[in-house]
């Protein structure tokens, strides 16, 4: 009998269900051509943070942005039931989900959000590329719809009023950024396209689009903010 109690401690303390135990949620959503995997060191150092994270996996080029906003934020909603707080920690795409999604919807206990290179103002080699053969094909209806300016789904959202931090990336390794995007950038994403009108904070790391989410300045930065609402810089 002792035995069984001990096998069951130890189960509680190292299972993810241990995690659950925690009253705050984090949400992961990954970006564009990505998957849940590409946030697994974020998902890995949230949790010994404290956090029960949940990350969501999503066919990003398979169907348009209100699609997928919909069903991914919701599965991550209800990965945190029975938590005081819901958290998200966003990749690219990720963010415009949630904005798309908090333009309709209410969370009633929605903590942080923090969004890693959103294209919030679009992506402006999003507009160069749609020209190019091919290139609407590999990006889907998502992949087109991220463009800068009127038309693109970006230009058609209002400011956020939510707790938001966004992180941006200012280190280019893509050639092609230098015929189609105007200062810094991560090589995808201008920093000026990061902003939004109503974020709380700003702050600009010398990372790539690519592979921030595994960056640990930056996974130190998204922990200190959901925790205090503030980047450490």
């Amino acid at each position: 009998m002792k035995i069984l109690v001990y096998i069951s401690l130890c189960a509680s303390l190292f299972s993810p269900l241990g995690a659950a135990q925690s009253q705050e949620c984090v949400v992961l959503l990954h970006g564009l051509a990505r998957v849940s995997n590409s946030m697994g060191e974020l998902e890995t150092k949230l949790g010994r943070a404290g956090y029960h994270a949940v990350s969501i996996n999503y066919p990003s080029r398979k169907y348009t942005i209100d699609v997928l906003a919909h069903d991914a934020v919701n599965r991550g909603i209800m990965g945190c039931e029975e938590v005081e707080t819901i958290h998200f920690v966003t990749h690219s795409l990720g963010g415009i989900l949630v904005r798309y999604y908090l333009e309709k919807n209410i969370i009633e206990n929605l903590g942080r959000v923090v969004m890693l290179g959103p294209p919030n103002q679009g992506s402006e080699i999003v507009n160069g590329m749609l020209a190019v053969p091919g290139f609407k094909l590999f990006g889907g209806p998502t992949g087109i719809a991220l463009g800068s300016g009127e038309g693109h789904i970006p230009d058609s959202l209002g400011p956020v009023e939510f707790d938001l931090g966004v992180i941006a990336g200012s280190t280019n390794i893509n050639p092609l950024s230098l015929l189609f995007i105007e200062g810094e950038n991560d090589s995808i994403v201008s920093v000026e396209s990061t902003k939004v009108n109503g974020m709380n904070a700003h702050l600009v790391l010398p990372v790539t689009h690519t592979f921030m989410m595994r960056n640990n300045e930056v996974i130190d930065n998204v922990i200190h903010y959901l925790k205090t609402g503030s980047f450490i810089f």
